[in-house]
């Protein structure tokens, strides 16, 4: 006991750079964890090192498509920057795609703006309409008018993500009050890495019964603090429980649930991203329903978003 003791005090005495040094190689939520344990440990975890560390290697490549790049490389802390990307969504590559950080583990999330999917018909005002948004990240989302051959499919290169990362995609959309030809009328996703072979699953878009599931709607203490409180590190087990409450059963299909940001959203499908990959790799996502021949309309676009999915 005594030698214990002595070993778990001289971890308090270490230099700070050793130990700045010694979080970088945790994890973002496990370096705000450590913040907790002693002073020393929260100083260090200022470091610039630490920071730079969990953001992803090609940051500054991904910010420099950004139309307000110089504001975001000048910010003071390495810190501040990578709270920036989990809590805002960044808007590169001439509006065609966002960019923005989860949280915990400082994974790479992106969103595939409407008007860079490849949409049957997305031309043809008699058929879909551009409109824009005051709630819409993007410029423009798409609005589907009236058509009886649904069909929307994208891709992104699997070097964009971060690699040994389990991913998931996902249509973000809203409904008018007016929506038609969806009810209960399953859709077709399908999502596929490169050559090889395509999963596919059945999902609806009709937002009737729909789950208000949000991701990102903490619970917190009230005398916590606030890096803590960015981070999500004292959840409330009421919510949990709520949320897990309000998780629809696992029936094979997959319905729309409500999303904190007051859009929808149905997962189509995941892919393993494996480090090492082909350059020329990439993911290719579809939703179509073909079959049916029902006129559909009343939904809107925004857009489908690639982002980490953990096991429950």
């Amino acid at each position: 006991m005594a030698v214990e003791s002595v070993i778990g005090a001289d971890i308090y005495n270490l230099p700070e750079d050793c130990i700045a040094t010694a979080l970088s190689l945790t994890t973002p939520k496990d370096a705000c964890r450590l913040m907790l344990v002693a002073s020393n440990f929260r100083s260090a975890a200022q470091f610039d090192a630490v920071w730079e560390r969990f953001l992803p290697l090609d940051y500054r490549d991904i910010i420099s498509r950004a139309a307000n790049s110089g504001d975001l490389l000048s910010f003071a802390s390495k810190k501040d920057l990578y709270f920036y990307l989990c809590d805002h969504h960044i808007i590169i590559d001439d509006g065609t795609k966002s960019f923005s950080l989860e949280k915990e583990s400082g994974k790479k999330c992106y969103m595939l703006a409407a008007k860079s999917l490849q949409i049957v018909w997305g031309n043809d005002a008699r058929y879909w309409k551009w409109i824009s948004l005051a709630e819409s990240r993007f410029s423009e989302a798409v609005e589907l008018l009236d058509v009886c051959w649904f069909e929307i499919w994208g891709k992104i290169n699997t070097k964009m993500l971060s690699p040994d990362t389990n991913y998931a995609a996902y249509l973000v959309f809203t409904a008018r009050p007016g929506i038609t030809g969806f009810e209960s009328q399953p859709l077709e996703a399908s999502i596929r890495i490169g050559e090889q072979e395509a999963t596919t699953r059945t999902v609806y878009l009709d937002p009737k019964g729909m789950v208000s599931w949000p991701r990102h709607s903490l619970g917190f203490h009230h005398n916590e603090p606030q890096w803590a409180r960015r981070m999500g590190l004292f959840r409330s087990r009421t919510l949990q429980n709520a949320n897990a409450a309000a998780a629809p059963e696992n029936n094979g299909d997959e319905h729309p649930k409500k999303r904190d940001d007051k859009w929808m959203e149905v997962e189509l499908g995941e892919v393993f991203i494996r480090d090492g990959g082909k350059e020329e790799d990439c993911i290719d996502i579809s939703l179509k329903e073909v079959k049916g021949g029902h006129w559909k309309s009343g939904i809107i676009v925004l857009g489908i978003e690639i982002r980490p999915k953990w096991s429950k």
